[in-house]
């Protein structure tokens, strides 16, 4: 691997031009496209298999009228008022009127005909149902449910809400804070704003690229809303990482004299095997998302692993070529035109060798203290509790926010998270037998408020019966009650011949949390294999993958329980601007587990590859260990950085699935890199000593040999090293 993106590598140098006019073709057509056909609607969430989406199936080929999104709309009377007086009836039923003309709405139910009105009379509710699904609606529709309230009278509070509502979640601005810190942290690193903004150039094209086909693909597969944006925070860092591990080496093979193209050669060669290994390890992560069986998070995962392989070959293909462009304006003004250039990771003064021999004098209170500090952060996770967002955690202010307070202020908690049983049978006659006798035990139930008929298909064959539980969508009562009612009115379906299934946002977000639980320990197994299996065929030993799989366990565990801490128990909320604490949304860790699993291997890579290189070629274990973190730390901090500054700008975004997930990326970064990589890595090698390196024989002749670090590349050509490049350097870099 390594010679052919080493000829790559010289091959974008030499043909900068047609390499740069390519991907730039490439990127206006995309453009183009995207303009001429626009973005596809955003899918909604599909889980095959289970009880919820067995419903929602047979009312959209039943009873397709109840087959849309539906909607509530909360009217409160002004204070000491009650909705039945004769006229404020009026009021009420005027807004009824406005929300049945609303386009794409097929009815609209009056609180007088479904008696939704609360016992002090004060509040009531008026059902939108919609004719398509909420993902099917448009932006102008939504915008005209939204304002339903916008003009209501005096004193009277009018809010929507429900499913009509689950809009794309908007990412404004906030995210350029962190691309702007990202380039801060280039600037210093390189100490050359054309270094700095190349590479930054180079990941905001591959992220172009990546972010445009993924929006046209949304024309061929179904995506959720959150997918373009995962795709945007991992093509962003991983962008911008890759191309400062290439440009790096690019400016330390400079160092040693080697002339431009060489140099650019021998940097895709070296960093770019690792980047291509790092990359792949992510991609594979992500799209092994598809064995859990959800097409919904298949999709976002493979969409994701789509947009860091773009960011891979961007990385090793047109990063040279801006390489070429460059010329000696990748260096410190310092030292352009001298042909003196200094490699900061290569000077033995430089702060990672101190740090590098501090953790191997102190390797015993530094494993110990790592262990138990992030064995502390972790233990919030085993009161990790997963649901999908309901509008209880939507911003403070909005329509369905309000709404969904008012429901709970009149009506009580367990009216937004109201379940919806679908009787269908062959015979009109027995399916209404096994409505009258399922309705009488869950009207029994423990935790059921009440239980009403919510309407009958034209045949008689697909009947709907509303139950309202005690307790909110997200408590853990109404998950522990879904489970109840299904098993209770099991022997009525079974008597009477008739499929009884129990849906709803709430029922369905049952099912997606029960569905990930049981997936994700399957899922960390194989994460944890093939991290075992990979670095064991790239370091050529058995001990060093497992402590790079400890050490990610260690990275997951303290991730999971920062982030259960503060988005579910509501720590430090006001600080990151948590409004209401909850449950974490069902499938956000599965999907760091792959994530934080490739990130984790990169700098892994980056820093033991280093470590080996010295072993091997006759250094002391823990030599090679000081000369591993000294000469990679400098790097592997920058890149830490600029990851978290990307991941930390999706915090400041209202929406609670992005916030939680750009938070958990970023801290899992801060730990990995900084606790697990740089301190607990090289206390943990230096302990092992030789034996780190150990393999058994038969094992190292059956193994293929991967070559990430250019041990294959052929010997530097002599006009290509020596004064002669210094030379090159210092007369032509100028052009």
């Amino acid at each position: 691997m390594a010679n052919l993106l080493y000829r790559i590598g010289r091959l974008g140098f030499r043909r900068r031009g047609v390499v740069a006019a390519v991907w730039l073709i490439l990127l206006g057509a995309l453009v183009a496209t995207v303009v001429s056909v626009g973005t596809a609607p955003t899918a909604g969430v599909a889980i095959p298999g289970t009880e919820s989406q067995r419903a929602l199936d047979s009312l959209a080929k039943e009873f397709p009228q109840a087959s849309g999104a539906s909607g509530t709309v909360v009217v409160r009377a002004p204070e000491g008022q009650n909705v039945a007086a004769q006229t404020n009836q009026a009021v009420v039923a005027g807004i009824v009127a406005r929300a049945g003309a609303l386009p794409g709405v097929v009815g609209a139910v009056s609180p007088y005909d479904s008696k939704a009105i609360s016992q002090d009379g004060r509040y009531a509710l008026v059902t939108v149902q919609f004719k398509e699904t909420a993902d099917a609606l448009t932006p102008a529709q939504r915008t005209a449910y939204e304002d339903l309230g916008k003009d209501a009278p005096a004193g009277w509070t009018v809010a929507a809400g429900g499913e009509p509502l689950m809009a794309e979640p908007e990412v404004g601005s906030t995210e350029a804070i962190g691309v702007a810190v990202a380039l801060v942290v280039l600037l210093m690193t390189f100490g050359s704003l054309v270094a700095a903004g190349m590479t930054m150039v180079n990941a905001l094209i591959g992220v172009g690229v990546g972010l445009l086909g993924l929006l046209l693909a949304g024309h061929v597969f179904d995506l959720t809303s959150v997918t373009p944006v995962l795709a945007l925070m991992l093509g962003l860092a991983v962008g911008i990482d890759y191309s400062l591990f290439i440009t790096s080496r690019y400016r330390h093979n400079l160092a040693t004299g080697l002339r431009r193209e060489e140099a650019a050669g021998r940097a895709i060669g070296t960093a770019g095997s690792a980047v291509v290994f790092a990359g792949l390890t992510v991609v594979i992560a992500l799209a092994g998302l598809s064995v859990v069986g959800i097409p919904f998070l298949t999709a976002m995962g493979l969409a994701a692993a789509g947009t860091v392989a773009v960011a891979v070959l961007v990385a090793v293909t047109l990063l040279p070529a801006l390489l070429g462009f460059a010329g000696d304006r990748v260096l410190p003004r310092a030292q352009r035109g001298t042909g003196a250039v200094v490699d900061p990771e290569a000077s033995e003064a430089n702060r990672g060798f101190g740090w590098g021999r501090a953790m191997v004098r102190l390797r015993i209170p530094v494993i110990l203290g790592g262990v138990i500090v992030l064995g502390a952060i972790a233990l919030p996770s085993a009161d990790m509790r997963l649901a999908l967002p309901d509008d209880g955690t939507a911003p403070v202010g909005t329509s369905k926010r309000v709404a969904y307070d008012l429901v709970a202020e009149g009506f009580g908690p367990g009216f937004n998270g109201r379940l919806v049983m679908v009787v269908h049978g062959d015979d009109p006659a027995t399916v209404t037998q096994a409505v009258t006798s399922a309705s009488a035990v869950m009207a029994r139930t423990k935790d059921v408020v009440a239980v009403a008929p919510g309407g009958t298909s034209a045949d008689g064959r697909t009947a709907l019966v509303a139950v309202i539980p005690a307790s909110g969508p997200s408590d853990a009562a109404t998950f522990d009650l879904v489970r109840d009612l299904r098993s209770a009115v099991a022997p009525t379906a079974a008597g009477t011949g008739t499929d009884i299934a129990l849906t709803g946002a709430t029922a369905a977000g049952v099912d997606v949390s029960d569905k990930l639980s049981n997936a994700l320990p399957v899922y960390l197994l194989v994460v944890v294999g093939l991290s075992f299996v990979l670095l064991t065929l790239v370091f050529r030993s058995l001990l060093v993958p497992l402590k790079a799989t400890m050490g990610f366990l260690l990275t997951v565990g303290a991730t999971f329980g920062a982030t259960v801490a503060i988005f579910q128990w509501g720590w430090l909320s006001d600080l990151l601007g948590v409004q209401t604490p909850g449950p974490l949304v069902s499938f956000l860790p599965i999907l760091l587990i792959g994530i934080l699993f490739g990130l984790a291997m990169d700098y892994e890579v980056f820093l033991v590859s280093r470590m080996r290189e010295d072993f091997v070629h006759g250094h002391g274990a823990r030599a090679a260990v000081v000369s591993g973190v000294g000469h990679g730390a400098r790097v592997v901090v920058a890149a830490a950085l600029i990851m978290i500054s990307v991941f930390a700008g999706f915090i400041l975004v209202e929406d609670p699935i992005i916030k939680s997930m750009g938070f958990a990326l970023a801290f899992g970064v801060l730990v990995d890199a900084f606790v697990v990589r740089l301190a607990l890595v090289p206390a943990v090698m230096s302990f092992l000593g030789d034996s780190a390196w150990w393999l058994p024989r038969w094992l190292d002749r059956a193994l293929p040999r991967v070559d990430i670090e250019g041990e294959s590349l052929p010997p530097v050509p002599a006009t290509a090293a020596g004064p002669e490049g210094a030379h090159e350097l210092a007369t032509e870099g100028r052009a």
